[in-house]
């Protein structure tokens, strides 16, 4: 077979795509389509920021830690900075929150939505050159247009989201995003400069062989926790942790599987961010027809207290899921279905 017989036929483009989608979301005016452009020219700067980041001498440790407390690497404060400037150009905002921020970040007071954003997830992943991401979640704001954002704003559960995604930065930079909808990939194409339709509908797997938990915190778990992990070892199932979330999400999204971060006893209400990460990618597998919780409830009804609210994560395929949940004794039996 020589390449004069093979079909190569590219996907549509990602600003046509989302100009046909429109008009499934009268209210928004186009507002809400024009977010995701800028979204998507944000990750486009920050993937090429990252393609050369061991040339520009911009790995490593910034120096500082975020309001987490954890070590900022460079390229999150690059991240960071670049969809700062995407959103504030845009001006279909009202407010950001960030997780490399402690307070809210104003915009413009006339912007009909709210953005959280982790700008760069796994960085520390960045100096070996390791799939990273970034997550968001975009809600419509439920203070008058014309004030500056409030908290009651910013601190929705997840089930008021109406778009959210993330973009993976790897061996091909993708963008995955939902609006309720349906969940759709979008595969970077560097010569043309723009995303191209790849992953039509994705639907995860109802079941897997794969499990993604950082068993180096064994020790730490739960009695009921260390049985459910034993059960995965005597069923053969694959055990793949790349430690970028984005990365283990989207590798099970595709071929089944599930991602756990439990609480431990070093983190006890568990260490992911409720508004920064697992809103988004519970919305995001539950259009594609899987489960999120958090060892007691559906993520996304979980109304947050502050917006770094950290929780547990059980999230992937469906049947692994309620799987996982029984084995932790949780009381949602009613819910696994």
């Amino acid at each position: 077979m020589t390449l004069d017989n093979i079909s190569l036929p590219i996907g549509i483009p990602l600003d046509r795509f989302i100009k046909k989608k429109q008009d499934d979301f009268p209210y928004a005016s186009g507002e809400l389509s024009q977010l995701l452009r800028d979204i998507a020219l944000a990750s486009k700067i920050v993937q090429m920021e990252i393609a050369r980041s061991g040339l520009n001498g911009i790995e490593g440790a910034f120096g500082v830690t975020n309001a987490q407390g954890e070590e900022q690497q460079k390229l999150d404060v690059i991240a960071h900075r670049h969809f700062i400037d995407a959103f504030t150009k845009g001006g279909e905002i009202c407010a950001i929150i960030s997780e490399e921020e402690e307070d809210i970040i104003d915009i413009n007071p006339q912007g009909k939505y709210i953005v959280a954003i982790d700008p760069l997830d796994g960085s520390s992943n960045i100096d070996v050159n390791v799939s990273i991401g970034t997550i968001f979640s975009i809600y419509r704001r439920v203070s008058p247009v014309g004030e500056t954002a409030s908290k009651k704003d910013v601190l929705q559960p997840g089930n008021k989201q109406v778009a959210a995604g993330y973009v993976l930065y790897g061996s091909s930079c993708m963008l995955v995003y939902t609006t309720g909808r349906n969940v759709n990939g979008f595969t970077y194409e560097p010569v043309l400069g723009e995303f191209f339709l790849s992953h039509k509908e994705i639907q995860t797997p109802d079941g897997g062989n794969y499990y993604s938990v950082n068993e180096g915190a064994y020790r730490s778990f739960s009695p009921e926790m260390k049985s459910y992990i034993e059960h995965c070892k005597g069923k053969e199932m694959s055990a793949r942790y790349i430690g970028s979330l984005v990365a283990d999400f989207h590798r099970n999204l595709l071929k089944g599987g599930i991602y756990v971060y439990p609480d431990t006893q070093r983190y006890p209400q568990g260490k992911l961010r409720l508004t920064f990460e697992c809103n988004a990618l519970a919305f995001i597998i539950e259009q594609a027809g899987g489960l999120a919780f958090n060892g007691q409830k559906r993520i996304m009804d979980i109304v947050p207290d502050d917006f770094h609210q950290r929780v547990p994560l059980y999230v992937g395929s469906k049947q692994l899921v309620n799987e996982a949940l029984r084995f932790v004794k949780t009381d949602t039996q009613k819910a696994l279905n």
